[in-house]
Formats: structure tokens, sequence, C-alpha cells
């Protein structure tokens, strides 16, 4: 039931226009770094639409494969019960089952995951904080959602408005027309300088 509601909660905050930040919904995440705002203009328009289209998908979350899941004696405190069952909880999610479910601007982010490993081309997730290995399953789930979430907002920008296309367009013009005045200027200042070199001889 507690995945079930977090899963509901970022459907829902994904379905708003502009679309918030999804680490808002399970802290802690780093805000989004200023270099990975550009204008959706300067990115492939393909592979954005197909990405946005994913992301705002109903069933985009819950469509991700469950992984394999195996299952050991927890290592931490916690009692008799902690230490003597299997309920630290090891969930590997292959890359070949992952990645056909997601939009491939994410995938070479995936790669670069805090949780890939390399050996088993596979995003690797454990959880032992529950006494039920459940509950701790679910965790990972989640985790892996989590991260999903992540990356997507670290990839892929806000639809960039009209406005500020055409305000782009205008700083971008205006930024040309000054490169073109200063290389004018340059150009009347070294026929000056020539000329009056020419003069002192």
């Amino acid at each position: 039931m507690m995945l079930r509601r977090q899963l509901t909660a970022v459907l829902r905050l994904r379905m708003q226009p502009q679309h918030q930040p999804l680490h808002l919904l399970s802290p802690p995440f780093a805000p989004r770094f200023k270099r990975y705002q550009a204008f959706d203009a300067d990115l492939d328009q393909e592979a954005l639409a197909e990405a946005r289209t994913w992301f705002y998908s109903k069933d985009a979350l819950l469509q991700l494969p469950r992984g394999n899941t195996t299952y050991s004696r927890s290592s931490g405190p916690g009692g008799q019960h902690v230490n003597k069952t299997e309920t630290k909880v090891t969930t590997v999610y292959p890359l070949k089952d992952l990645l056909s479910k997601l939009p491939k601007l994410m995938h070479q982010s995936i790669r670069e995951s805090r949780y890939y490993t390399e050996k088993s081309d596979s995003l690797t997730f454990q959880s032992q904080d529950s006494r039920s290995r459940d509950a701790n399953a679910k965790d990972n789930y989640r985790k892996m959602t989590k991260e999903i979430c992540r990356i997507y907002e670290r990839v892929v920008p806000n639809e960039t408005s009209k406005a500020k296309v055409e305000k782009h367009k205008e700083k971008s013009s205006m930024a040309k027309a000054n490169d073109w005045r200063v290389k004018m200027k340059r150009r009347l200042a070294n026929k000056k300088s020539e000329r009056t070199g020419r003069t002192g001889y």
C-alpha cells in the first residue's frame, strides 16, 4: 500500500504543467544543475518528444521491470529476528530489461548512475532497514523508481515557452550584431594604425 501511495503521488505530480522536480517527493536530492537547463531547442527534438511522452503517460513507472531479487541475512543491528532471518534484500535490474521501457535520451545516464554495476550491466539496490523482507523488497523498487525520476529530471529540460524561444533568438541576434561591430572597430583601428605608420615613415 505504501508503494502504491508513493507511485500515485509521483504520477499526480507528473500531470502538472511545467513538471515540478520529482526529487521533492523523496528527499534528499540535489537540485538540478544549471548546466542541464539548456533550451530544448538545442537538443534532439525527436528524443525530447519521446522522453516527454513517456514521462506524462499514466503507466510509465508501473511498466518498469520488477527485477531479480535475492535474500540474505542482515548485517546490521536489530535483534535476533533480523540477524537470524534473511531480511536483507538485493534487487538487480538488468539494463536489457530496463532500457526497453525507458526513452533513449536517458540510456547513457542510466549507465552513469551510482547504482550501475558494470559487471552485470544492471542497476543494483539493497535494503535491510525493515524486519520484513517484503517491505525491503518494496523499498528497493521505490529506490529504483526514484533514481529513474532523478535521471529524467537531470537530462530532460522543461519545455521552453514561445516567449522564451523568441527572447533567446533576440539575444542571439544581438550578440551576433555586437560581435560584428567589434570586428569592424578592430578593422578600422588597424587601418588607421597602418596609415599612421606609413606617414611616420
